[in-house]
């Protein structure tokens, strides 16, 4: 690829991207949830991380590194954006996890909360397994689109409506191999 980064905007794959959080900014957050997650599980017995593929693998990987405490890791797969860059609006689980969950202290690791109905999807899924604890973490969450109410027990970093590609989230399967998060602008005939 012959791209080079100007003035922190430029092409890559033929899209203008705009980044928002370099990849010092995204570790340094990553290892506060860390700490978090550290202090809240540290006289427990070892939690059990669930990333939510595809989007959160990256996330993951880089969260359970910089946590102190033993964890036990494993992925769960779920279905929710079109091609249009929007939420298809009906979550599909397409994967769930076959550790037994059942009186485990239970932490989803998603790399982002959009209009909150995949989460809750997820939620409810696992609340059936009967975990001791379910904690909810997102690198990335965007309030104002939630269109149910959703509870999330830690946020990286709060969004707009924008468009975000990097670290983990793509735009129809490109940009995941991006260290850091950027607004992905297209010519006007962008779907919102």
């Amino acid at each position: 690829m012959s791209d080079v980064v100007l003035s922190g905007i430029f092409s890559y794959q033929q899209m203008t991207l705009e980044p928002i959080y370099s990849q010092t900014a995204i570790q340094t957050r990553v290892a506060e949830l860390a700490a978090s997650l550290d202090n809240r599980f540290l006289h427990s017995n070892p939690p059990h991380i669930l990333g939510v593929l595809k989007g959160g693998f990256v996330f993951v990987a880089d969260l359970i590194r910089a946590m102190s405490i033993p964890v036990t890791v494993d992925f769960i797969r779920v279905s929710s954006y079109g091609s249009h860059r929007q939420t298809s609006g009906s979550p599909q689980l397409l994967e769930l996890p076959a550790t037994e969950l059942k009186d485990r202290d239970v932490v989803i690791v998603d790399d982002i909360v959009d209009t909150g109905l995949t989460l809750n999807t997820i939620t409810a899924s696992l609340l059936a397994r009967q975990p001791h604890s379910l904690t909810t973490v997102t690198l990335l969450a965007k309030p104002s689109q939630h269109k149910v109410n959703v509870s999330i027990d830690l946020v990286g970093f709060k969004l707009g409506s924008e468009f975000v590609v990097g670290y983990g989230l793509d735009a129809n399967e490109t940009y995941r191999d991006l260290p850091y998060l950027a607004i992905i602008n297209t010519p006007q005939t962008e779907v919102r």
